[in-house]
């Protein structure tokens, strides 16, 4: 991940100003709204945002404020659920927030109790849901740590505004268990498979006898079942079905094309004379 040498220095210097700072706090056990402001400061001198008007208390949803949230040339980015650092962060705290998010159509949400951000995406589905993308506690972060800083970075208002998260989110459910065993089971990889035992051993294996295979000999149970093991199924089968249908379109699109560049019954064709 390349970061700008601007932000890489920021975010290092943060650290080092910072660090010392939440742990007098946590050893102080300073209550929710200390931690706030602690928590807005961090907003800016780490993360990047203007904290007079990028970071707001003013957002109000249902009649009620939310702790914290940013916005960026107007367009609000994510809601901030802070609680007071010596609590123990839980599933519980985030679910208000997720709830304030989804009514406002804002697909991140961050869970902090100074120290330890988790970070969610609002699932607009239903019921609504949330999924953990990233978690990091700041006071485990090296500032001279390359793969910190990288995970720091995904906080930043550069990482909102190049869509960071977003692409973090995207790799990390590519390379989840339930994804991978369910693209392995998808037709297309199926054939890929059969074709190349082939070559190997002359093994002609219909489609249904290796994903069976597969199902029992190969894939664990926990990658097959379960919420997660059918979101991902869903997601490949569409994914699978779009392409198809791009493809579907594309072959009807050339016959047509070719009527048209091609000359029709009784035309006359140029022929090239000798010189």
């Amino acid at each position: 991940m390349a970061i700008p040498s601007r932000v890489v220095e920021r975010l290092a210097a943060g650290l080092k100003r910072f660090q010392p700072i939440l742990t007098s706090a946590k050893s102080r056990d300073v209550n929710e709204s200390d931690t706030s402001l602690i928590v807005t400061d961090m907003l800016a001198e780490i993360f990047g945002y203007d904290k007079y008007s990028e970071v707001t208390r003013e957002l109000c949803i249902r009649g009620t404020y939310c702790d914290l949230a940013t916005r960026i040339d107007g367009k609000f980015q994510m809601i901030i659920e802070v609680k007071a650092i010596g609590l123990e962060l839980k599933e519980a705290h985030v679910k208000q927030a997720v709830d304030y998010a989804a009514n406002q159509g804002i697909e991140w949400v961050a869970l902090t109790n100074g120290h330890v951000w988790r970070v969610f995406r609002v699932i607009f589905a239903k019921p609504i849901d949330a999924e953990l993308v990233v978690e990091i506690d700041l006071l485990q972060l090296v500032p001279k740590n390359s793969a910190d800083l990288e995970s720091l970075y995904l906080l930043t208002r550069e990482s909102m505004l190049k869509s960071g998260l977003y692409a973090f989110h995207d790799h990390r459910q590519a390379t989840n268990k339930f994804y991978l065993a369910a693209v392995l089971l998808s037709d297309p990889v199926i054939d890929t498979i059969r074709r190349e035992l082939r070559r190997l051993s002359d093994a002609k294996l219909e489609p249904e006898e290796l994903r069976e295979a597969l199902l029992q000999e190969v894939l664990k149970r926990e990658v097959l079942e379960g919420e997660k093991a059918d979101a991902a199924r869903k997601k490949v089968v569409k994914a699978a079905n779009k392409m198809l249908r791009i493809r579907k379109e594309r072959e009807e699109q050339e016959p047509a094309a070719a009527e048209v560049t091609s000359p029709g019954p009784g035309s006359e064709i140029p022929l090239k004379t000798a010189e």
